[in-house]
């Protein structure tokens, strides 16, 4: 390529990044447009997140779900910065990483996704675990062997938020737990998994009760401390023993987003187009959990996996549509419906007109998963364990 050609540079390498790097090297470019596409992201592996709750059951290993960028992009024509980002200059369309090293750039597409905030309730800080990275899964499991270590009888865990998240990692660590745990999921609204399907709500509810897990609506944190929760439900304070804390709840906006001088919505994510560029920058495109808009039909876009992958290929086309004379599309967002995994043997699925939930549906859900790894190759590598793995313990002697 020569030093002329286009510089296509993508921040945040989650599901909406890496498609749209994915996408953008399998266009037919002009020799004369070919462009130079670089991803940066912080870590050395892309992450399956909807499959990072298999991490904590030992049902999966990491590979499977992270995989390394350098492989997932190693018959592409996409360069792979590893690498923070410390600032971003549109006047002079540069962004700065934190190793020291600047980038130009002809289109940037922003899709650094979200971070989890710990700044909501005091002591959530110092004593909560997240879950949103494989770091986080890993600090997690080292924590449960400890406590799973220990003489004691039960073990005290307090998952906060249910939305999908919490009512999935809560489902997984009480079947890890088995009749040790003793498990209170926690949620301010009135019901579980509020934007969910009725039939995903009731197969959830269903599950949750089968592993005697408490649940208590209505219900806010005040305070996280150490070994104590303190709950306030209506007028009543309780400050309820714990082990383990896991927050779920909520997402934050990375500093050098919120930074720019962009149209911000109110929780700091980048107003966007119809045609996913932000708004009154043409060379600037966002998509995933930074961005905040309507899809031409006026449909709100819920910022979930199925959606950033939609607006990959969007933005993908738009971004070759700019550089190649062509004309620039406006997303249409379509809802495929939810899947929820409920343990380490069931799951619930609603969405297209179906609804299914236990074994069967563990098991689409698992078929849809491995149909949505980012390459074919690692579709393979993965779907091929599978199969044979189950054989290989099956034939290992028995303790």
């Amino acid at each position: 390529m020569s030093e002329s050609s286009p510089s296509i540079v993508i921040l945040g390498g989650g599901f909406g990044g890496l498609h749209t790097a994915l996408r953008l090297s399998q266009f037919p470019w002009a020799d004369d447009v070919r462009p130079n596409i670089v991803l940066v992201d912080q870590n050395s592996q892309f992450l399956f997140s909807p499959l990072l709750y298999e991490l904590v059951t030992d049902e999966l290993d990491a590979w499977e779900i992270a995989p390394a960028f350098s492989d997932l992009l190693a018959n592409t024509s996409v360069q792979f910065e590893q690498d923070t980002v410390s600032a971003i200059d549109l006047a002079q369309q540069q962004i700065a990483l934190g190793s020291g090293k600047t980038l130009n750039y002809d289109r940037l597409v922003l899709a650094l996704g979200g971070e989890t905030p710990l700044d909501i309730v005091p002591g959530a800080a110092e004593y909560a675990f997240p879950f949103r990275t494989l770091a986080d899964a890993y600090r997690l499991k080292d924590k449960l062997r400890l406590l799973e270590a220990s003489e004691w009888d039960a073990i005290r865990v307090a998952v906060v938020g249910a939305g999908p998240s919490g009512v999935e990692l809560t489902c997984k660590l009480a079947d890890r737990l088995g009749d040790r745990g003793r498990i209170r999921l926690i949620d301010r609204n009135d019901r579980l998994l509020k934007q969910s399907p009725k039939f995903n709500q009731t197969a959830a509810q269903k599950e949750l009760d089968r592993r005697g897990v408490w649940v208590d609506l209505d219900t806010r944190i005040e305070q996280i401390g150490e070994s104590e929760i303190v709950l306030l439900y209506k007028e009543q304070k309780d400050s309820i023993p714990v082990d383990l804390v896991l927050w779920t709840v909520g997402t934050a906006i990375a500093q050098p987003i919120r930074d720019l001088p962009v149209p911000h919505a109110a929780d700091g994510r980048i107003r966007i187009d119809t045609t996913l560029q932000v708004s009154e920058h043409p060379t600037l495109f966002a998509l995933g959990d930074l961005a905040e808009g309507l899809d031409a039909e006026g449909q709100v876009v819920p910022t979930t996996a199925q959606s950033a992958l939609q607006q990959a290929d969007n933005v993908a086309w738009n971004v070759w549509a700019s550089l190649s004379g062509r004309s620039l599309l406006p997303f249409r967002y379509t809802s495929l419906g939810e899947i929820l995994t409920l343990g380490t043997d069931t799951a619930a699925l609603s969405g297209l007109g179906l609804t299914l939930d236990g074994p069967f549906a563990y098991l689409a859900r698992r078929l849809i998963y491995l149909y949505r790894m980012p390459t074919f190759e690692h579709q393979m590598k993965v779907g091929f364990n599978w199969v044979v793995k189950p054989f290989l313990e099956a034939l290992q002697p028995k303790p």
